[in-house]
């Protein structure tokens, strides 16, 4: 199979950019792989899911079906923590950690920042610790079992915590087709998508410095209801931080004195 004959079979599945992005980044083409590939594409699965790559905050990661691709809008999470930290060296804690882009991209662009990635699942861990080595970082941020249920999961305390938890109801309709290909267990919350916050809200006192910062992404027009489970549960919030559409997308507490 010519590279035309690829791209022309590509593009017919699943269109003009996704024939593009697959062909650029598929070093060897042949017959049967473009046949799987186009038979993806018309599954709805992501182009990142199918060539095992997502660029995020100008870095590369690798992905699979362990892990949540990376998203845009998870960019502002890391611009906020850099934004208070760049000329620090913080401590930072990643809760539920996924392919490791939020704390990678962090600790990538602050020089003296370290700290510790959790995942639960354990096919995600291996593609944070994937990811964090390749990036060269491996010396600078611990990948660890664990999960936000568990309040002595860890002993340690930070200056920064962040998660992007998952925070979508069993049910809702809005959920695109190729979120579909994501773990069901980074995209679904129950409580209606709130029980990851009330957990953190919970158990975060545990992991955090008397002066530190817990920064955590929102789903759209979630804002009210997470700031009132933790201001019940000891927190104190600081600000907001909306994404490029405007949307208020990052959460930013620290723990009530």
């Amino acid at each position: 199979m010519t590279t035309n004959q690829a791209f022309e079979t590509l593009r017919d599945a699943g269109g003009l950019r996704a024939a593009r992005v697959i062909i650029e980044n598929t070093p060897k083409i042949s017959k049967i792989k473009i046949w799987r590939m186009a038979r993806a594409l018309r599954r709805g699965v992501p182009v990142a899911k199918i060539i095992h790559q997502k660029w995020f905050y100008g870095l590369k990661f690798y992905t699979n079906r362990y892990t949540l691709d990376p998203r845009p809008d998870t960019e502002t999470l890391v611009e906020s923590v850099i934004a208070d930290y760049k000329n620090s060296a913080p401590r930072i804690l990643d809760l539920g950690t996924g392919t490791g882009c939020i704390i990678a991209a962090i600790i990538k662009n602050i020089p003296n920042a370290r700290g510790v990635a959790v995942e639960r699942a354990i096919g995600a861990r291996r593609v944070a610790r994937k990811n964090i080595s390749e990036l060269g970082l491996a010396d600078r941020i611990r990948v660890k079992r664990g999960n936000f249920n568990l309040p002595n999961m860890i002993t340690e305390r930070f200056d920064v915590i962040v998660s992007n938890p998952p925070y979508i109801a069993y049910g809702d309709t809005r959920v695109t087709r190729g979120a579909k290909h994501d773990p069901k267990s980074a995209l679904y919350a129950r409580h209606n998508g709130l029980y990851a916050y009330e957990k953190i809200a919970q158990n975060a006192h545990n992991w955090i410095a008397d002066d530190g910062k817990l920064y955590l992404e929102i789903g759209a027009g979630m804002g009210d209801c997470v700031r009132e489970i933790f201001i019940k549960h000891g927190w104190r919030f600081e600000h907001a931080d909306k994404d490029l559409a405007g949307i208020e997308r990052v959460l930013i507490f620290t723990p009530s004195v």
